[in-house]
């Protein structure tokens, strides 16, 4: 049994503003070792489940914040950018039997700490067939395709919550309580890795490929916190303008779906201006 584990940073244990997951901020440096331990207890668990294999998919910012002289030496780590699925790399070659959410956290405009979807600010909404999407649903959907479902996502309640919608089985552990973007009620890094093992290792017993779900077309909406951007968006093939701050295109399948999302996104971010946006 092979585990892939997708590891994003703001849902970690102890993470509530900005300065935590900014690469090259002390508070960053701080938070490295609580991320680590988070991932740490998954892998723990899942071998203990029955896992043979898990690899890890850093999936933060530049995808290089794991500490990998921390990590466990039964697990290996892709690190670093860029990949052809980003968060979910590793998916797409047939031998994964299940798959990990460590550190998610909600989408953009909702409810969450530190909630965003790929963009940190910018983005005010993402819907999928009508659906607001976070980047646990974009990427349960990718995953979905390949026959791997989603077992294990930890995070703050409300992304233990957004899970309940795109992965109903899976085991959840909320690592802190949301009170506000930039706040929260946390636990101790002792506890959540108790937490998480206990749920990795039930979550093992989930990890079953099953057949591919072919769902498409699916179509995907953008929201922005000014006009340009939108306009901006529209340079990448397909994406066509539907209101002030809004963008949409098709995607036949959610394989093509989050390539497409990456270029808006990357197109996006090169058209934020400092301190206007």
């Amino acid at each position: 049994m092979k585990i892939l584990i997708s590891a994003d940073m703001e849902g970690a244990t102890g993470v509530t503003w900005p300065a935590d997951v900014l690469p090259g901020t002390p508070q960053w440096e701080r938070c490295r070792p609580m991320f680590t331990s988070d991932v740490n207890a998954a892998v723990t668990g899942f071998l203990e489940g029955g896992a043979d294999e898990v690899l890890i998919n850093e999936a933060h910012w530049t995808m290089r914040n794991l500490l990998l002289e921390r990590l466990d030496d039964r697990a290996q780590m892709l690190t670093g950018r860029h990949k052809s699925l980003s968060m979910v790399e590793g998916v797409q070659h047939g031998d994964v039997d299940g798959i990990a959410f460590v550190g998610y956290h909600t989408g953009a405009g909702a409810e969450g700490v530190l909630a965003h979807t790929y963009l940190a600010n910018s983005l005010t909404g993402v819907w999928v067939d009508g659906t607001r999407a976070s980047e646990g649903l974009l990427n349960a959907l990718v995953v979905a395709e390949y026959g791997v479902p989603v077992v294990l996502v930890t995070g703050d309640d409300r992304t233990c919550e957004d899970a309940k919608g795109y992965a109903p089985q899976a085991r959840t552990v909320a690592v802190k309580d949301y009170v506000s973007r930039y706040a929260a009620v946390c636990r101790t890094p002792a506890r959540t890795a108790r937490d998480i093992h206990a749920a990795a290792r039930e979550a093992a017993e989930l990890a079953v490929r099953h057949e591919p779900v072919t769902s498409g077309p699916h179509e995907v909406a953008l929201e922005f916190d000014a006009e340009h951007l939108a306009g901006a968006a529209t340079v990448v093939p397909g994406v066509e303008q539907t209101g002030e701050r809004r963008v949409a295109y098709t995607a036949p399948t959610m394989y093509e779906g989050i390539r497409c999302f990456k270029a808006v996104t990357t197109v996006v971010s090169s058209a934020v201006e400092e301190q206007y946006g």
